[in-house]
């Protein structure tokens, strides 16, 4: 089988896999984009809720220690809904609340970081930290998870300690 031949084979059988005239066009890009194209991480809908209105993200979700210790490394964009989710269980399966730290070795756009406190709510904010910094960005307290976003768009959107934040775990 020829190398032209294998890819209209594949590209034959994702169109087929997209064609679904009964379900809507959300669900349709929905279904297709729950990988994220650089890194392979799965891609699970995250909400913060910031003086009574809702804030759609859509953040790829470390599944390894591997994937959390590469994190947002050596990425040159993010989307400003687009993020990286570090729950603490990735470490450690029935890992309690803990304290957690993150430095910006190799990661090149300033990155925003949202600590998650462990009733699901922002614990601290280190806004706009410094790409390619060795410095310790740590949490003020106990958090189940932390979230990076673009660099200033907590401001932007108003997102303070205390707001609401929920995600979907990967399906699996």
């Amino acid at each position: 089988m020829s190398f032209r031949t294998i890819i209209a084979f594949g590209l034959a059988i994702g169109l087929a896999s997209c064609t679904q005239a009964e379900a809507p066009a959300s669900t349709a890009v929905a279904e297709t984009a729950a990988v994220h194209p650089e890194s392979g991480l799965p891609i699970v809908p995250l909400t913060i809720t910031s003086g009574g209105k809702a804030i759609d993200f859509r953040v790829e979700y470390t599944t390894t220690p591997q994937a959390e210790m590469k994190g947002l490394m050596f990425r040159t964009e993010l989307g400003p809904n687009e993020g990286m989710l570090f729950p603490n269980k990735i470490m450690n399966p029935v890992a309690p609340p803990a304290p957690r730290s993150f430095y910006m070795k190799n990661t090149v756009i300033p990155l925003d970081l949202i600590f998650v406190a462990p009733d699901s709510t922002i614990e601290s904010i280190a806004a706009n930290a410094v790409p390619y910094s060795l410095d310790s960005i740590e949490s003020q307290g106990p958090v189940i998870a932390v979230l990076e976003i673009p660099g200033g768009r907590a401001a932007e959107l108003g997102l303070k300690p205390g707001d609401k934040v929920a995600w979907s775990e990967p399906s699996s």
